[in-house]
């Protein structure tokens, strides 16, 4: 199975057809072009293909999407009582170790908290993502098909107007996420967003366009679970002055 899969991940120039056997191709690639030219025949362009197979996608998985998104609220909700965890056992000695991670097994447990309900959409996703990877690249690759152009962008060329917006729309969702205490997820946060565009300036727009629109259905996602307007402002501390 999975020298099958690999197989098929080294054919991402290859043209693609219905007849093009191997597991990667028959059960991941092909049902991915053939749903976007589905789409394609019902709306007229390639673009407005991608467009609808991304959102099909994204609400198939949104239930796990908003599972991992209520997961990672309820995550930071627990922020301050794991700190508290952590100071209580800081020994690093084996024996304190093992009371900490059952202690906080136990907090996770009485918060409803699952800390590996955040790798399933993952997981799902990266066979998906890079399936359309390929699936573009192959249809590109493929002389009876011709992707066209999107509104002004060669769908079968870089673009960097859409590699711009697929950054600043993945910045935006990642600042109307949970927010942020861990320095290093802070750092990923912010490096990120220059990680597509630079991926979107190398790698055809049709699959720039996926993220996009795939930005925007998580944009709103956060926007309705999150309701980043009604979090609490900081309240500055005060460290010197007359108190009254």
């Amino acid at each position: 199975m999975t020298a099958l899969f690999l197989a098929g991940c080294t054919e991402f120039n290859d043209p693609i057809y219905d007849e093009t056997t191997g597991f990667w191709n028959e059960y991941i690639v092909w049902p991915l072009v053939s749903a976007i030219t589905y789409f394609k025949n019902l709306f007229g362009t390639y673009g407005l293909g991608i467009i609808a197979v991304t959102v099909i996608i994204r609400l198939a998985i949104l239930p796990l999407l908003i599972k991992q998104t209520k997961s990672s609220k309820k995550m930071q909700e627990v922020q301050p009582e794991l700190k508290k965890l952590r100071e209580k056992y800081s020994s690093k000695d084996a024996q304190t170790q093992q009371k900490y991670q059952a202690e906080m097994m136990a907090l996770f447990k009485e918060k409803g908290v699952n800390p590996a309900a955040g790798c399933l959409p993952v997981l799902v996703q990266m066979p998906i993502l890079i399936g359309f990877y390929h699936a573009i690249s192959r249809m590109n690759a493929t002389p009876e098909i011709n992707l066209g152009d999107f509104l002004i962008f060669p769908l079968a060329e870089p673009s960097v107007i859409l590699a711009i917006l697929a950054g600043i729309f993945q910045l935006v969702t990642l600042m109307t996420g949970p927010a942020m205490d861990n320095p290093q997820m802070k750092i990923m946060m912010y490096i990120m967003p220059f990680m597509i565009v630079g991926f979107g300036l190398v790698l055809p727009s049709a699959l720039t366009l996926y993220w996009v629109i795939g930005n925007i259905i998580s944009l709103i996602q956060n926007l309705v679970i999150y309701k980043p307007w009604n979090k609490p402002q900081a309240v500055p501390v005060q460290t010197g002055g007359n108190k009254r």
